[in-house]
């Protein structure tokens, strides 16, 4: 991303105070709720993962309601309800993990992460921080949190045996920073540009139903009844809270 904006002169120095919010926001997503995420599901079950990180849209519903970032509707109610139901349907097992005392500190890790994403939703939109060059934001966050994780790796990580590193686990590595960090978050932040925080936050549901899909298409993984009937309960989840009337009422004109 420096290389990036160095070739575009568009490397420069973004002030003391928007300095600060980008250090916070870092903070709060990259490290907090990323850093937290991983750390959890080592303790818990990956359905347990899935099922709390799904609280995150609900969160950032309520919390936009409590900011005034949007008022209650019944509509938007309704479709972040649809989505969690779908989460709910596929990772059903995951309930019976909350029961199990062995997962109480990966819990508390995984609750802590939504918390850190839904603030930093919420705060990004209200303070209205993405207006700027959002490419130059993102190299300040993605330094910040690089620093603070690297640090903590060495501080609580007591084996650093590189040489289990392969071409293999770099080349991973690599697509996992460019379109799992760097290329996602710009997204992510472009569209806090143009909608809601809520309208943002629901979409995540869609990338349980594409990594399915994806395991079905390229690993050869059955695709169950139960699925099938999630997905639908999360597509009608995000139509219902995206549509707008509007949008067709253009098309008709135009066309």
């Amino acid at each position: 991303m420096f290389l990036i904006l160095t070739y575009r002169k568009e490397f420069k120095w973004i002030g003391w105070t928007n300095l600060k919010y980008q250090f916070i926001f870092s903070l709060l997503m990259l490290v907090i709720a990323n850093g937290m995420t991983t750390v959890a599901e080592e303790e818990v079950t990956s359905s347990l993962t899935s099922l709390i990180s799904a609280c995150s849209p609900i969160l950032v519903f309520f919390g936009s309601l409590a900011l005034g970032l949007q008022k209650f509707s019944w509509r938007a109610f309704a479709g972040v309800v649809l989505c969690f139901s779908g989460i709910l349907f596929i990772f059903w097992d995951g309930i019976n993990d909350l029961k199990n005392p062995d997962y109480a500190l990966g819990i508390l890790f995984l609750f802590i992460a939504i918390a850190g994403w839904a603030s930093g939703t919420i705060f990004t939109k209200k303070l209205n921080l993405h207006s700027g060059n959002i490419s130059l934001n993102l190299f300040y966050q993605f330094l910040f949190a690089g620093i603070i994780q690297i640090i903590f790796a060495f501080l609580f990580s007591d084996d650093y045996n590189f040489g289990n590193w392969s071409l293999k686990s770099i080349s991973a590595m690599l697509y996992l920073s460019i379109f799992g960090s760097v290329a996602a978050f710009f997204a992510f932040h472009y569209a806090l540009t143009k909608v809601s925080p809520v309208q943002v936050s629901i979409l995540a549901y869609i990338n349980t139903v594409i990594s399915i899909f994806l395991s079905w298409l390229i690993l050869d993984e059955k695709i169950s009844t139960k699925f099938i009937i999630a997905a639908v309960l999360i597509i009608v989840g995000v139509f219902v809270i995206n549509y707008n009337p509007a949008m067709f009422k253009k098309q008709k004109i135009e066309s």
